[in-house]
């Protein structure tokens, strides 16, 4: 057994795991967070993704000792005091984005780090290409690349985009 201590969702957290526990196993089974999804197994359907010191991971990649002494944030830990959404997660409520809600969780964290990472004012282009490593097997992601852009937008506190000419 090993011993990890990390924080999550602004909490600290010590867990006594296997070595070879995953983060998102830590997550699900260790804390019960269970908004962080497990979707294909291989790391392709970006359903575990998380922030990780402030950046996104997928979470089955990623072992929770590696995660020792560091910051992880869940969709749980995303809305602010009192249980108010985050703006992304009000942007994917507000236009539909949240489809049948398995991918919604990853969907929405790399969302957020796709803010931090290119900026407010997103496309349409280059959110199509930064979801390239989450899988909807609802949609044709139309009503999720709205939601990006409105939240994108919500988050700098400016007009959303209008999409890109097709």
């Amino acid at each position: 057994m090993s011993s990890v201590s990390l924080t999550v969702n602004g909490r600290a957290v010590t867990a006594d795991i296997e070595p070879r526990t995953l983060l998102v196993q830590l997550l699900r089974d260790g804390l019960r967070l269970t908004g962080t999804h497990v979707g294909c197994d291989t790391s392709q359907c970006g359903a575990c993704v998380v922030h990780l010191d402030g950046q996104a991971v997928k979470s089955c990649t990623v072992l929770a000792v590696q995660a020792d002494g560091r910051e992880v944030t869940t969709i749980e830990g995303l809305a602010g005091p009192g249980g108010a959404l985050h703006p992304m997660q009000a942007a994917f409520r507000e236009h539909h984005g949240l489809q049948c809600g398995y991918c919604t969780p990853g969907m929405i964290m790399t969302a957020v780090d796709l803010v931090r990472r290119k900026g407010h004012a997103l496309d349409e282009a280059t959110i199509r290409h930064e979801l390239e490593g989450n899988l909807c097997r609802c949609t044709g992601y139309h009503n999720i690349v709205k939601a990006i852009a409105a939240g994108a937008a919500a988050m700098g506190g400016e007009p959303p985009l209008r999409q890109a000419a097709q």
